[in-house]
């Protein structure tokens, strides 16, 4: 088998063609690459945060904003909850709150100004662009009624009495 020669200038566009394409969100303004949304920690919002007092045990903070993503043996008594998330379509979002506790008491909290409430937070990664009005959930009676009629159920056929069976029994009969 004899190999042809490939012109330089064929592979220098083959390799430029390949890093835009690396570099680029889309491909001929067409097809738009699968990118994984990456969620990493505790989504925590100021109203989470809001139920947190100083005074409260470790169980009672763990209760209103989970499991820590980080603990450290070292710092005992520090507790970091670390929230990411990588989207498309939406702006990555990075957010770290510090939980301070003394003697397994609450101390001190110390978290993000600019920490979203729950509706700010869901609408921030909602990539969905709705047009404002809820959809609706359930049919109307008029959307009921404009159904068609379900097709009448057929009867069930009877099976067969006894096994019927065209192979030898595989226990011998005695």
């Amino acid at each position: 088998m004899r190999l042809l020669p490939i012109p330089l200038s064929l592979l220098g566009l083959l390799a430029t063609g390949c890093g835009s394409l690396q570099s680029s969100d889309n491909f001929l303004g067409v097809i738009t690459p699968y990118r994984v949304e990456v969620v990493q920690g505790n989504v925590l919002t100021k109203e989470q945060l809001a139920m947190v007092k100083p005074g409260q045990s470790r169980a009672q903070v763990r209760d209103y904003l989970g499991s820590p993503l980080l603990t450290d043996t070292f710092h005992a008594d520090r507790w970091d909850y670390v929230f990411t998330i990588q989207r498309q379509g939406a702006q990555p979002q990075q957010r770290a709150v510090v939980v301070l506790f003394d003697n397994d008491k609450l101390k001190s909290i110390d978290a993000p100004a600019d920490l979203p409430g729950e509706r700010d937070f869901v609408a921030s990664i909602d990539t969905v662009k709705n047009s404002g009005k809820p959809r609706p959930l359930s049919l109307t009676p008029e959307q009921m009624k404009a159904l068609p009629a379900p097709a009448p159920a057929e009867p069930a056929a009877s099976a067969p009495e006894g096994p019927q069976r065209s192979y030898p029994p595989l226990e011998a009969r005695t």
